[in-house]
């Protein structure tokens, strides 16, 4: 009986443990000073003064004959790559460095959950990027 009874609690700490994890095969690793981050379904916003380090915003693409991905981002120093990943495979997006601005756009996504994975190259100051399904 004590047994049984230790084997359902293992049961039910592996459970739990995976809840707090989530499903998501990518995971976020960040350090921030003054940052604002804000993800829903449809919109993912981060503003921040310092930025280090990975964070994966999550989106949904309802109707991939409708919608598109559209993204913007500045930054003052540093430099950032970002992929997503909206078919099982993480590809590039964009790389932006110290003083550049970019706006565009990308036309097929499948649908379901689109990831949005945002990695610096070190430290990067005074950034914003947004990304919006439409």
């Amino acid at each position: 009986m004590k047994k049984i009874r230790v084997t359902v609690i293992c049961i039910i700490l592996v459970l739990v443990m995976g809840c707090f994890t989530g499903c998501s095969k990518y995971t976020s690793s960040w350090s921030a000073s003054a940052f604002i981050h804000s993800n829903t379904p449809n919109n993912a916003l981060m503003s921040f003064w310092k930025f280090s380090g990975t964070i994966v915003h999550t989106l949904v693409c309802k109707d991939s004959s409708k919608e598109v991905l559209n993204y913007s981002a500045n930054l003052k120093k540093g430099k950032i790559t970002v992929y997503y990943d909206d078919d099982g495979t993480k590809k590039e997006l964009f790389t932006i460095k110290e003083g550049e601005e970019i706006t565009s756009e990308i036309l097929k996504l499948h649908e379901g959950t689109v990831y949005v994975i945002v990695e610096t190259d070190g430290e990067c100051e005074n950034g914003e990027l947004e990304f919006n399904i439409k």
